[in-house]
């Protein structure tokens, strides 16, 4: 399964994307600003809440399964060492937290990202940000948002190839190296292809985006995302 747009009416749907956005950042910076467990573990319900709103589950917070490894194995990684006293705990416990932040984090992105258009993300990024910075920021969070599955399809059909024809007796760096090549050659074809059919469909830099407005769920995204804000502030 991977993360993607959903369409539904849930309380997540009908919000502005700048709301959402804000809400986003302002969590991350909250859960960066708390170097406690107990503020982690009242920012784990926020989180839980923000991706109910968005009708979601855990088979949405599983698409980011990817960086599992690395979160588990960063604190047994951070607190052995080669002598003594072998185990630190200390620094084994600060690694561990900071893994859960980033899962609390890819909690909150599951939730946007599953509520939110490729074309919302664009109209608020091109809305936000004024002048033609705006517009080519705002393509590039569209360019990013759809190319990133075609290339992950891309580097998995590559790993079966290699696996098909007898790769797996082959060493890791062996493997590693013909994924690579075939990944990069196919990311470089499809921007030549991309290249051209912008330039085919002569590129807008003022597109026809949806219109967004501000409503009163709206409000209470704003005043969460400022809250949060001032949180992390205030810790920092």
């Amino acid at each position: 399964m991977t993360i993607a747009y959903a369409p539904g009416d849930s309380l997540a749907h009908r919000l502005d994307p700048r709301a959402k956005l804000l809400v986003q950042a302002g969590f991350a910076a909250a859960v960066y600003a708390t170097t406690s467990p107990r503020g982690l573990l009242l920012a784990t319900p926020l989180a839980a809440a923000c991706l109910w709103a968005a009708g979601g589950g855990l088979g949405d917070v599983w698409a980011f399964r990817f960086a599992l490894p690395v979160l588990l194995v960063a604190p047994v990684v951070a607190g052995v060492t080669l002598g003594e006293p072998w185990i630190r705990p200390a620094r084994a416990a600060t690694t561990a937290l900071a893994s859960y932040r980033v899962g609390l984090i890819f909690v909150v992105a599951a939730a946007y990202v599953r509520s939110t258009t490729i074309r919302e993300s664009r109209a608020a990024v091109h809305h936000t940000i004024p002048g033609r910075l705006g517009a080519a920021a705002g393509l590039g969070v569209a360019l990013v948002f759809r190319a990133l599955p075609l290339l992950r399809a891309d580097l998995r059909c590559a790993h079966e190839a290699v696996h098909a024809r007898g790769g797996g007796t082959r060493p890791v760096y062996v493997r590693m190296r013909a994924v690579a090549i075939v990944g990069v050659r196919r990311t470089l074809t499809r921007a030549d292809r991309l290249g051209t059919a912008m330039a085919a469909r002569c590129l807008s830099w003022n597109p026809t985006l949806p219109a967004l407005s501000f409503g009163r769920l709206d409000a209470v995204a704003l005043a969460l995302g400022l809250g949060l804000m001032t949180v992390a502030a205030a810790s920092g």
